[in-house]
């Protein structure tokens, strides 16, 4: 248990310094890799391990979920790949709001240079619901051997740098001043509540599917769109080398 609590408690600590300062790392830059093909790198990564791990993983989570559960479920289960969707539909949902309450901040008769309109707080609020969930399933998580803490977090923490470049590019000085201060303080809060309390397996299941959802859907969110400005050869190879390293794992 000690040493699990020292590499959660670690990784939890690396999500945090990832939206601390993941803005003025230039990781590869002796490779001459720029920061966006970096960033496509990392993209390419959480789609790898979304479908080559997590998704999978669906598969035991939904047997979890229907031994757990106090009454039969219909279907064995089925609805597990539903929450999945659920999270993935969250998450759309909440660009196309971020969308919206730019445009009508734009336009608003009051909006002000300089001033922080509302669909800074919606996008954040989202976020920092998103890594806090991600951080408590890091003590939580349906499998918990060193192996799959370590592929979760590693996953996990390039994901979140796309997360933060994205969120940076989006609302840029608010985001310096606010955002990443509130994402890393959730990236810790999530770990303690971790500590704190101990969800039911039922639940425990359905979180697992609704954050592997919420990845497919953020990971296309920052990366697919034209105006992201992806990479496409540096996201393929992030996807393809990591998907090779876990296809042997299971």
């Amino acid at each position: 248990m000690e040493n699990n609590l020292l590499e959660t408690g670690a990784a939890a600590l690396l999500f945090a310094v990832v939206f601390l300062v993941g803005g003025r790392v230039r990781p590869l830059r002796a490779a001459g890799a720029g920061r966006r093909s970096v960033i496509s790198f990392s993209a390419g990564i959480s789609a790898a391990y979304v479908f080559v791990h997590l998704l999978p993983e669906l598969a035991g989570v939904r047997r979890v979920l229907t031994s757990a559960a106090p009454v039969e479920l219909p279907h064995e289960g089925a609805a597990i790949y539903f929450v999945a969707m659920i999270g993935f539909l969250s998450f759309y949902g909440l660009e196309h709001l971020r969308a919206h309450l730019h445009v009508s901040s734009a336009a608003g008769e009051g909006a002000r240079a300089g001033e922080i309109g509302p669909e800074f707080y919606v996008h954040t609020g989202g976020f920092a619901a998103y890594v806090w969930l991600a951080s408590y399933l890091l003590l939580h998580n349906l499998e918990e051997s060193p192996r799959e803490t370590a592929l979760y977090a590693g996953a996990l923490a390039v994901h979140f740098l796309t997360v933060e470049h994205s969120l940076h590019a989006e609302h840029g000085a608010a985001y310096l001043r606010i955002g990443r201060w509130v994402l890393a303080g959730m990236a810790l809060a999530g770990w303690t509540a971790g500590l704190m309390f101990t969800l039911p397996h039922v639940v425990i299941a359905l979180l697992v599917a609704f954050i592997s959802g919420a990845v497919v859907m953020n990971s296309a969110i920052m990366e697919l769109p034209s105006e992201k400005d992806g990479r496409f050869l540096p996201f393929l190879a992030g996807a393809l080398l990591y998907g090779v390293i876990l296809l042997p794992l299971g």
